[in-house]
């Protein structure tokens, strides 16, 4: 009897699918991405426009998918009905035309599920349908848009001969937003101000508030959000911003001289609604702020539980959750978790853009024991897993109810402030942890007077914004719409690979590439690097997946109207940088814990791409010629090596003029040198060793006398005098 074949993208859905399906089947995967536009053509781009229309010649991707091709035809020729079963969205969905299109398939059944379960797979093989030539639109409209704009733009930012590899549409927006956050740091400007506070010996603090005739009459709101890209720590609480001392004295000063009485006290409960289930961009944000993945890490493992059969489909903008799974969750809780059955099923509100035939990311089944997974998987799939798990059964669950209080306490004209917070039902916060610390208030009344134990303020200032985490920027890309649920992991993977930006204790910072790429870019393509452009571009491929606009118009009419005339003004901005000269954003350099050989202060990492280190060091106190790079086999900072005429490696570091002494170094015993510098305008007088290569070393490091009344003195190794000569550390 003739089998049937079903075509998947990933193998690793083959063994649970065969598993699921039986002997009738053969089940075979494309391995992704079968075709690519071809580098045929004007400018290699593949296709070609002709007024409205544009024709695309694919080819495939490499020799893999050539023989994954041949293999599919043969298998295809000896089975009685060819079945599509790629990945559930947009991209899947063009996968499934490609597969059509090789395999001469007429009218072929496109199967549709979202978890690997004999149910859910079943179900859908017994209801097909036909390819949804709209999605297919949008993907090859996106296929184009993105060649279009890497292939023609790219050439522009290899003339600047820096070592840029790409511009990209969705890759270059996204750049700007890491490279605004940083100029926003570089240019800001801290300043001062003061904290003032009261305590009270009924145990508990007040922070400044305000002045009586500037109270507002109502209570200001409170608003929470779930923010999965933050973690759970919370700031300190402090007053109304004082900008002087004087007035933070004065307001300490009329604290202690008037009565302190409540003038208004609050009490209540207010509920905490749970979380919704995961999406892409939270599951992504989640897994970074809480399990330290990056997004790319974070989707690698995901793919590997959907495959499991484990989760279902991770690329998903809606939250909605199917009826058979909230009944599932409701029969779990009502097992082992009744306080926690809310009287209705929850419901949560998706994005207008989400596509609302998908559902969120849960677990395929709430009762499988973790005692067995544990055993079955890797740490992290298993920790991503239970991520998973609790987010989906929290958003089934009651709300959190906290007990809220209120304080505000007169003395004279000054307004003092406390509020208090207590869990009295954690509800969804047993399985999701995202509430603040209780602070408590003791129990107090209206109109209550209250003994004043102390009264101080605090001098603090103001910080520059944080630059992006990798949940922070992903959660930023959602907002801004640039990119879609699938984008947002591989351009931040792109992003590092081209070296534009590089993560640093969790955060992302452009490198001094990244900053010319972009600055340039202001200049050639503005457009291209506005979020609200590039959100546009994906509004316009949305509304051709709803068959709202015919992809073809929309993609010659753009290149028409903004592209083709934005490249041409491009390429003027081009011509008039390659004759100025070459010049990189300023910024504040990190500092390292090495110091300078010459005037011993600490010097500055200066990023690179050309070196193995990422940075090389250099002196930022005046010491032009002081530059060091990392020696991976002894271990050290060293100058850079040049050749003499007789062809002998020596350090291009130019050793000044110095007088040698009497006194051995500590380390190595070699004579110590009397060395000049100057450090903030005034000439100083220092000792230190006198072979150079030895100063860049760690051990050499302190060796480091000053002038003082008494002599020469080391940090580390004491005084040094006539009568005693350093050849011991001295305690």
């Amino acid at each position: 009897m003739p089998k049937r074949l079903l075509v998947v993208e990933s193998p690793g859905k083959v063994k649970k699918l065969s598993q699921i399906l039986g002997t009738e089947w053969i089940v075979r995967a494309s391995c992704g991405h079968i075709r690519e536009l071809s580098d045929e053509g004007e400018d290699s781009l593949g296709f070609s426009m002709d007024g409205s229309s544009v024709r695309c010649n694919y080819i495939p991707r490499d020799q893999r998918s050539k023989e994954t091709i041949q293999q599919l035809k043969t298998v295809a020729k000896q089975v009685s009905e060819v079945v599509l079963a790629t990945d559930p969205d947009r991209e899947g969905e063009t996968i499934a035309w490609h597969l059509k299109e090789v395999l001469g398939l007429r009218e072929p059944k496109r199967v549709v599920y979202t978890e690997i379960t004999a149910s859910a797979v079943r179900n859908a093989i017994a209801n097909p349908r036909k390819l949804d030539q709209n999605l297919v639109g949008a993907g090859l409209c996106r296929d184009c848009l993105d060649k279009l704009v890497g292939y023609k733009g790219s050439p522009l930012v290899w003339a600047l001969n820096n070592g840029a590899k790409s511009v990209g549409r969705v890759q270059s927006a996204t750049l700007h937003l890491i490279c605004q956050r940083e100029q926003e740091i570089q240019t800001f400007v801290p300043q001062d101000y003061w904290s003032v506070w009261v305590d009270y010996q009924e145990g508990f603090r007040a922070f400044y508030k305000g002045m009586v005739n500037g109270r507002s009459d109502t209570a200001e709101a409170e608003t929470e959000v779930h923010d999965d890209a933050a973690s759970n720590s919370t700031a300190a609480p402090e007053s109304t911003r004082v900008l002087s001392a004087a007035e933070a004295t004065r307001l300490v000063e009329e604290a202690r001289r008037h009565p302190h009485k409540i003038i208004q006290f609050e009490g209540k409960i207010a509920n905490r609604q749970p979380p919704p289930p995961f999406i892409t961009s939270t599951l992504q944000q989640a897994a970074g702020s809480r399990l330290k993945f990056a997004p790319e890490k974070t989707m690698q493992l995901a793919q590997k539980l959907y495959e499991a059969g484990l989760i279902t489909y991770m690329r998903t903008d809606s939250v909605m959750l199917s009826p058979e799974f909230c009944t599932s969750a409701r029969q779990w809780l009502e097992q082992n978790d009744p306080e926690n059955v809310p009287q209705q099923v929850a419901r949560h509100r998706s994005s207008k853009t989400a596509q609302q035939g998908h559902e969120a990311i849960r677990p395929t089944d709430v009762f499988r024991p973790s005692a067995q997974l544990r055993v079955e998987l890797l740490p992290d799939e298993f920790n991503l897993y239970v991520m998973i798990w609790k987010r989906a059964i929290a958003s089934q669950c009651r709300p959190a109810q906290l007990r809220k209080t209120l304080v505000i306490i007169q003395s004279g004209q000054i307004l003092w402030q406390a509020r208090g917070q207590v869990v009295e039902f954690l509800g969804y916060a047993r399985y999701w942890s995202n509430l603040s610390k209780d602070t408590l208030l003791p129990t107090l009344q209206q109109g209550q007077i209250l003994n004043l134990e102390n009264a101080g303020h605090e001098k603090k200032q103001t910080q520059p914004p944080p630059r992006y985490s990798e949940p922070k920027l992903v959660q930023l890309m959602e907002r801004r719409g640039i990119g879609r649920p699938s984008t947002y992991s591989p351009t931040i993977a792109t992003l590092k690979k081209r070296g534009y930006i590089e993560l640093t204790k969790d955060h992302l910072h452009p490198t001094s590439l990244g900053l010319e790429v972009d600055t340039f870019l202001q200049k050639a393509l503005p457009d291209l690097l506005e979020a609200e452009f590039t959100a546009k571009m994906e509004d316009a491929l949305d509304a051709i997946a709803q068959g709202k606009q015919p992809w073809q118009h929309y993609l010659t009419t753009w290149n028409q109207s903004y592209f083709a005339p934005a490249l041409a003004k491009a390429k003027t901005v081009v011509v008039n940088s390659s004759h100025t000269t070459k010049t990189y954003p300023s910024r504040q350099y990190e500092k390292s814990r090495t110091r300078c050989p010459d005037c011993h202060n600490f010097l500055v990492k200066i990023p690179s791409t050309k070196v193995k280190k990422k940075y090389f060091l250099k002196c930022n106190s005046g010491c032009e010629n002081t530059v060091l790079f990392w020696n991976e086999l002894t271990k050290t900072w060293q100058p850079p090596k040049t050749k003499d005429v007789n062809n002998q490696t020596q350090t291009s570091f130019t050793k000044p003029s110095a007088k040698l002494t009497a006194y051995p170094c500590p380390v190595c015993k070699k004579p110590l040198e009397e060395y000049s510098y100057t450090k903030d305008g005034q000439s100083k007088t220092m000792l230190r060793c006198s072979t150079s290569p030895p100063r860049t070393d760690k051990k050499h490091q302190d060796v480091a006398y000053f002038s003082t009344p008494k002599g020469w003195w080391s940090p580390k190794f004491g005084e040094l005098s006539l009568e005693k000569k350093p050849g011991k550390s001295q305690k």
